[in-house]
Parts: C-alpha cells; sequence; structure tokens
C-alpha cells in the first residue's frame, strides 16, 4: 500500500461485470478531476491465442484463470513499482475486430509494452488477478482499495455466455467447454481473492436463473438485488446509506442490500468519498 501512488483493484471472474464497475469508476475520476492509470488484466496473459490454443491442447485443463497462464510476478512487480515511484507499463490484449482496429494489432494478440504517463493520481487494475496471493505472489498487499465484484455464479455464466456469443462470437457449446475447464481454477485462484477484498459486490436474481445455459436474456437490473459487503464496517455511514437508497435494508452488520437499479448510485455514494481521501492523502504528501 502506499500513501504517495496508490493502487485501487476491481477483481472479479469472467462475466462477473467488473467492466461496469470500472465505468462508474471512470465516472467518479471525471468528476472529481482524478488522473488515473489503467491496467487490464488480460494485458497480463502469458499467452497470445493462437499459443494459448496449443497449450490447452497439451493440458485440457489450462485456463486463463490459472496463475501459471498469466504473467503474475510482472503484475505484481508493477504494483510494487507504482507504489514506490508512481511509474509502470501495460499494453493491452485485443480481443476482436473493433479492438483490431483501434490498436493497429489482429484479434488475439498483445500491443507493444508502453510505459504510464507521468503524474498520475493513482493506478486502477480490473481484472482477473488483483488480489492473488499465493506462494509466489502477494498482490493483495499493494492495493489501497480492493472490491470484489461477484454475481452468484449462474448469473455469471448467464452474463458470460451472453457476452462470449455476442460480443465474441463463440458458440454456446464453447463458451460451455470454457466455463468447465476453468472450475478447478475458479475454486483455488479467483473465490479466495474475495476474502482480501475490502468491498465486495455481488448481485442476486430475483428470477429463475436456475438452468443458464438456456437463458434467452440477462436478467435486468430491477430483477436482481445487490448485497454489499464490507470488510471492516467501521466509519461506513450505514444509516446514511439506507436513507439515500430506497428499498435496501441492513442483512449483516457488514453488510446492505440495495435494489439492483441502485447500483450506480450505491457506488457513487460509497466510493466518491474513499477514492478522494485517497487523492488527498496523495497530494498532501506530494
Amino acid at each position: 500500500m502506499s500513501s504517495r501512488h496508490p493502487i485501487i483493484s476491481v477483481t472479479g471472474s469472467s462475466g462477473s461485470g467488473t467492466t461496469s464497475v470500472r465505468n462508474t469508476f471512470e465516472q467518479i475520476f471525471r468528476r472529481e478531476d482524478v488522473s488515473a492509470v489503467y491496467i487490464e488484466g488480460d494485458a497480463f496473459h502469458a499467452l497470445d491465442r493462437i499459443a494459448m490454443r496449443k497449450a490447452m491442447a497439451a493440458e485440457p485443463t489450462l485456463s486463463h484463470f490459472a496463475p501459471r497462464a498469466n504473467l503474475l510476478p510482472e503484475l505484481e512487480e508493477v504494483f510494487r513499482t507504482y507504489g514506490e515511484s508512481g511509474t509502470g507499463r501495460t499494453r493491452h490484449y485485443v480481443h476482436d475486430a473493433a479492438a483490431a482496429e483501434l490498436h493497429g494489432t489482429p484479434p488475439g494478440t498483445f500491443t507493444p509494452w508502453e510505459n504510464f504517463p507521468p503524474g498520475s493520481d493513482l493506478l486502477f487494475y480490473e481484472g482477473l488477478h488483483g488480489c492473488v496471493v499465493d506462494d509466489n505472489v502477494d498482490l493483495a498487499r499493494y492495493a489501497d482499495l480492493k472490491i470484489g465484484v461477484v454475481p452468484v455464479i449462474n448469473l455469471e455464466w448467464i452474463q458470460k455466455l451472453h457476452r462470449d456469443r455476442s460480443t465474441r462470437g463463440y458458440s454456446t457449446e464453447a463458451v460451455t467447454d470454457v466455463i468447465l475447464r476453468r472450475m478447478p481454477d475458479y475454486v483455488q485462484t479467483i473465490c479466495p481473492q474475495f476474502t482480501w477484498t475490502d468491498i465486495n459486490f455481488q448481485r442476486v436474481p430475483t428470477v429463475d436463473t436456475s438452468n443458464p445455459f438456456i437463458a434467452r436474456w440477462i436478467p435486468t437490473a430491477d430483477e436482481s438485488l445487490v448485497v454489499i459487503r464490507f470488510k471492516d464496517p467501521k466509519g461506513i455511514d450505514f444509516s446514511y446509506l439506507i436513507s439515500m437508497i430506497q428499498g435496501s435494508f441492513m442483512s449483516r452488520a457488514n453488510s446492505i442490500v440495495i435494489p439492483g437499479g441502485k447500483l450506480d448510485l450505491a457506488m457513487q455514494l460509497i466510493l466518491t468519498p474513499i477514492i478522494m481521501q485517497l487523492v488527498e492523502r496523495k497530494r498532501r504528501l506530494a
């Protein structure tokens, strides 16, 4: 953790909704004039698409959830370096033709590594491994604010199925195969990270999602509740949040439940003061 160069880490599985959470953070950054540099977790995959397919053919249980399929020591080094000096580097993984046109790099490959621009207020990570703690790395210790995005698993699968079919052109069978292959690493690598997060946002549908593989649409925000769990509830004004978020209630001493349609409002209310505290502390020390 670093007072001079804070790091925010948003961690969630594929299809969990971390991109939507990132959009809310970006709104806060723009409104509060916060300069952020970004890391997309995909940038630290170890292999491009063709090399990964070859590796999976030789090792059928290999998935992008696995630490060995990612450059986690390198990611930890970027976290450490940024926390110490506000410097580091990243790249982009090019998923599709639209991204290829934007970056000038073929789909399934990486852009060249680039250094962060100088003078940023904070580093924002969004991806699969932002809080991994194992025998080789400890990413959680470097992040000043750790956010988990964890929908119930059937909803997570529905969101992944719809995203990968509609925007990445995969078949239902191909996505299902990925889900099955990833399950051991989901249990061993993804889930343990949420014990380290400071705040978890878990969306729970209020409609039937018992067979996610035949679901024709994603449950809407209004068809969901969101459980927000705070690792340390000290200093959280739950009375204020309940008064501001209609339909919300406390389910435990460290958890508040809100209507799904109020998630953006809840995130704005909860996260803005925390972000500004990090930034103001950094600016005082500059």
